[in-house]
């Protein structure tokens, strides 16, 4: 067990970064609880954690065998059901404000006053979803980046009334999983999503005025600027629904610069919303 996490940790929403999140934690020693309601999706959010321990253990990146570690996972139907022992719980529910705000609610009800609680969102504002709780110092972003496993950023993200303390703590927990925490104050879209949605906006408004296609685009930014992915395969990753989302909450709070183009309206109507349907700005199998 790795005494540097929270022996019992709570996710909320079990889908690609909630278990991604869950796996880390897992493999970190720490006892994981994902909410996901009804059995289906409850099925489909262990099996998601399953197969991220099985491919970790095929590339050597997992401590143990897989089963002694999935053993330490449940899955509950409701934030309400968590352990009152829990010490940290973390929601990674879709980007809408009053859905993160009544899971949080739930879950500082649930668990002991001195439990931390975190959001995951990628650019809604920490300090709006802290004023839904009872016990705001305790509470923080802790925005994960998909893949979960493979990313090693984890932004940190300070309210006005989060404790000082706290933010030491979550820094410590991000580097037991063996990531780098970045700390930055709550504003629209952090660092990370600002700069990342405002990259990727660019480069689909390139892609809509025939500047070039999306294969030069994306290779003249990860040869070019050595970027890992373009932004365009990037926006294919996140969603673009998801990135659509962000894109019109940023478009609201920081100006006209964020305003999302045409191409990714009609790309996310016609549900070409990336590599989860296998089609965005490029095609997957």
């Amino acid at each position: 067990m790795n005494t540097d996490v929270p022996a019992r940790v709570g996710v909320i929403g079990g889908g690609r970064m909630g278990a991604g999140i869950a796996q880390a934690f897992l493999a970190a020693g720490a006892r994981v609880a994902v909410v996901e309601a009804g059995g289906e999706a409850a099925a489909a959010a262990r099996g998601r954690v399953a197969d991220g321990l099985e491919e970790a253990a095929r590339r050597g990146k997992l401590d143990g065998d897989v089963a002694t570690v999935l053993d330490r996972l449940t899955v509950v139907d409701s934030p309400a059901a968590l352990d009152r022992e829990t010490g940290l719980v973390i929601e990674a529910v879709p980007e809408r404000a009053d859905l993160k705000a009544e899971v949080l609610r739930a879950a500082e009800a649930a668990v002991a006053p001195d439990a931390v609680l975190a959001t995951n969102t990628s650019s809604l504002s920490v300090t709006e979803l802290a004023a839904a709780l009872a016990h705001p110092a305790k509470f923080l972003g802790l925005h994960f980046f998909n893949p979960v496993p493979a990313s090693k950023l984890v932004e940190v993200v300070v309210a006005p009334e989060t404790a000082a303390e706290l933010v030491g703590i979550a820094g410590g927990w991000v580097r037991a999983l063996g990531k780098t925490d970045v700390v930055v104050q709550d504003s629209p879209g952090f660092a990370s999503s600002r700069l990342g949605v405002l990259l990727g906006l660019e480069a689909i408004r390139m892609l809509e005025e025939g500047v070039a296609d999306a294969e030069a685009i994306d290779t003249a930014m990860e040869l070019g600027y050595r970027h890992p992915m373009g932004p365009l395969r990037s926006t294919d990753l996140v969603g673009l629904d998801v990135r659509l989302a962000i894109a019109e909450y940023l478009h609201r709070t920081l100006g006209e610069r964020f305003a999302p183009p045409q191409l990714l309206r009609d790309k996310v109507a016609a549900g070409e919303l990336g590599r989860k349907t296998g089609r965005g700005f490029h095609t997957y199998p």
